[in-house]
């Protein structure tokens, strides 16, 4: 892993650099063809007349807020998302759902390219730190929304794009610290578009000692994108790679040892990982006619890394130094292409996907060796057509995807192979009602293939019952019919989005509050389900103030025969509010966020409590410096967001941390 670390962050830019360094140096209008770079990722993303639920965050702001910490700290600041952290704090592992479904059911791309592990189907951003400094636009939709490439849309998508050359080149250097040794350090250069060509590179290194005992995170990331623009056609290569080792704390600790200590962690401080991913995507956008362009794209993600595990310490015994390991190499590689035909009123896009993937799986004793190795193959391919017509003030929608999917398995274990044809159809309608005011109603169906974890039950190797046989847990697929209602309003200093939605489910597969013996959460199928909400996103500026909520009502109801209950880690509301003054130089912002209880067992009798968190933050920008205080957490707040009920009784939570503070320090010239 090591030498192909090295040797990858060496040659990968070189390649880059050679490639730009030979471009054709004609003139051009480079206003024009930046542009069009910029459509390479249009094809997936909610215009404000496409009838779905979708938010654009404030890349302002997010960049404001951004220490580097996971991505889905910042997400949860949006209506419907919760989360949660192994260590604690906001650096390291952690989780979100959104309308109370977890990360492998959102959609995550980076300029279309698909960012979820297929054979799991989960999006990690921990294994590239600090992602969101290079992101220069992201859309979160909420719902089955638009076609997209890569695993279902079925809870909504995480729309990440890459950075935009500008006019202007510009260089930055950040420093923070903070609460638990934390802290980040990181270079980045954007130059302009000279030539025809533009080069963004970034750098960085995040650490934590983190909140519980031997949680730490130990990251680095880089991030090289450069452009090349022609009078037809631009070209885009996007080069990112990540590494990382952390502290394990993917165990849940029982409230007795929270009462005693609230930093306890239920691993032990032997059980470590180390992970290596990177990718590198080549796009290109072609405009053959003022109305027509055709936009492809090839790319490529590598993974090596494993983690420890200690059984004894997971089935409540005294630990005898015996480790066990799960190690991974993954290859996963694809294509997309896209047309898009746009004139006055109608614009036809249809495109076409395609990846393979491969993953090698190995458990290794310390003691004894490798005890077992196995392989997994997970290929997909795809095709979408999608219409917007406008007849006067209505806007029309239709959206008809075909997913063919296949995941086989090389093993000690016979597996037959298994495949999921799916036939995703949306429709909607958006309607202008004047100037300020839209509103709109789709409709949609999507369906899921179950992941491996599912189908194997939670273990990493296939076993067999007496017969020899493969024991399969679940290999059918879910499926979801989403109804979205929503309003748009803008006028002047307002936005306001207000949405209701239904989704009604065909054999949801749902957690069901236990975790298994890989760190994995464990789910169970049930017949007849629905997720039912509210969801409102408005935004005022009064003068030198600000004011942004971000809510979500949710009723969301399984039904198993004569039983009815509440999905876990779901719960009925939640509230954010932010007040921010921003005078000449200054910035203070308060913000608070109420979290209703939600269930962590079926039976809906164990809970993670409500709870009110308070944050802040200041800042001072003088010249291109800018500094950075964040309060979080204020009134310490004795709060956990995650957790489950072992089959003994025992309450187990996920605790996060009390007041914390930390400081950042941003130079741009």
């Amino acid at each position: 892993m090591e030498s192909f670390s090295r040797v990858s962050r060496s040659t990968v830019p070189l390649l880059l650099l050679s490639l730009l360094a030979n471009a054709q140096t004609t003139s051009t209008n480079n206003e024009d063809s930046t542009r069009r770079l910029k459509e390479v990722i249009v094809t997936y993303q909610a215009g404000n007349k496409t009838p779905v639920t979708y938010q654009d965050l404030n890349m302002k702001v997010l960049d404001e807020k951004n220490t580097g910490q996971e991505p889905s700290f910042l997400l949860s600041e949006t209506p419907g998302v919760t989360v949660y952290s192994d260590a604690g704090n906001m650096q390291g592992y952690s989780y979100y759902r959104l309308r109370g479904m977890d990360q492998t059911r959102i959609n995550t791309t980076l300029d279309g390219m698909p960012l979820n592990e297929p054979e799991d189907q989960g999006a990690y951003f921990s294994n590239y730190p600090d992602i969101l400094n290079s992101v220069s636009r992201l859309q979160i939709q909420r719902g089955v929304g638009t076609s997209k490439n890569g695993a279902a849309s079925y809870a909504g998508s995480v729309q990440l794009f890459g950075p935009e050359a500008g006019e202007t080149a510009s260089t930055t250097i950040g420093a923070g610290y903070g609460a638990y040794n934390s802290f980040r350090v990181f270079a980045e250069h954007q130059s302009a578009i000279s030539n025809r060509k533009s080069l963004y590179v970034r750098a960085s290194q995040v650490y934590t000692d983190g909140y519980k005992y031997n949680a730490f995170n130990n990251s680095q990331s880089v991030f090289v994108s450069g452009g090349l623009y022609y009078d037809k056609s631009t070209w885009k290569l996007n080069v990112m790679a990540g590494h990382q080792r952390n502290g394990m704390a993917w165990l849940a600790v029982a409230d007795t040892l929270i009462a005693r200590d609230r930093r306890s962690n239920a691993n032990t401080r032997d059980e470590k990982d180390r992970f290596f991913q990177g990718l590198v995507q080549l796009q290109n956008v072609w405009r053959p006619t003022a109305h027509a362009t055709i936009t492809s794209s090839l790319y490529y993600t590598y993974l090596k890394g494993g983690y420890d595990f200690d059984l004894n310490n997971f089935l409540g015994l005294k630990p005898d130094g015996n480790l066990f390991n799960y190690g991974f190499l993954s290859h996963f590689g694809g294509f997309f292409s896209n047309y898009a035909l746009t004139c006055d009123r109608f614009k036809w896009t249809s495109g076409v996907h395609g990846n393979l993937y491969t993953r090698r799986h190995t458990g290794t004793d310390n003691w004894l060796g490798e005890l077992y190795q196995n392989r997994g193959h997970k290929n997909e391919i795809s095709a979408f057509s999608k219409i917007e017509y406008a007849i006067g003030k209505f806007n029309l929608y239709g959206d008809l995807q075909y997913r063919y999917t296949t995941f086989d398995y090389e093993g000690s274990v016979p597996f037959e192979k298994m495949d999921w044809h799916f036939l995703n159809p949306k429709a909607g309608v958006n309607f202008t009602a004047g100037s300020a005011v839209t509103m709109y109603y789709s409709i949609g169906r999507t369906s899921r293939e179950p992941t491996r974890n599912d189908i194997f039950g939670g273990n990493d190797d296939l076993t067999a019952d007496s017969t020899g046989k493969a024991m399969i847990y679940n290999q059918d697929a879910e499926s979801v019919t989403d109804h979205e209602l929503g309003i748009r309003f803008r006028r002047n200093n307002l936005v306001l989005d207000l949405n209701g939605y239904y989704m009604n489910f065909d054999n949801e597969i749902v957690l069901n509050g236990q975790i298994g013996p890989n760190g994995l959460l464990l789910t169970n199928k049930v017949k007849s389900s629905y997720r039912a909400g509210v969801e409102l996103h408005a935004a005022y500026q009064l003068k030198t103030f600000t004011f942004t909520n971000n809510s979500a009502f949710n009723h969301s109801r399984i039904k198993e025969q004569t039983t009815t209950f509440t999905p876990i880690l779901t719960p009925a509301l939640i509230f954010n509010q932010e007040v921010a003054w921003q005078h000449k130089r200054t910035v203070l912002a308060v913000s608070g966020r109420y979290q209703r209880h939600a269930y962590i067992d079926f039976a809906n009798e164990a809970m993670a409590d409500s709870y009110t968190l308070m944050n802040a933050r200041a800042q001072y920008i003088l010249g291109g410096c800018t500094l950075t205080l964040f309060v979080n957490n204020i009134t310490s707040a004795k709060y956990y967001n995650d957790g489950y009920v072992e089959a003994d009784g025992t309450r187990k939570y996920f605790v996060q941390a009390p007041r914390n503070v930390y400081v950042a320090f941003k130079y741009s010239f």
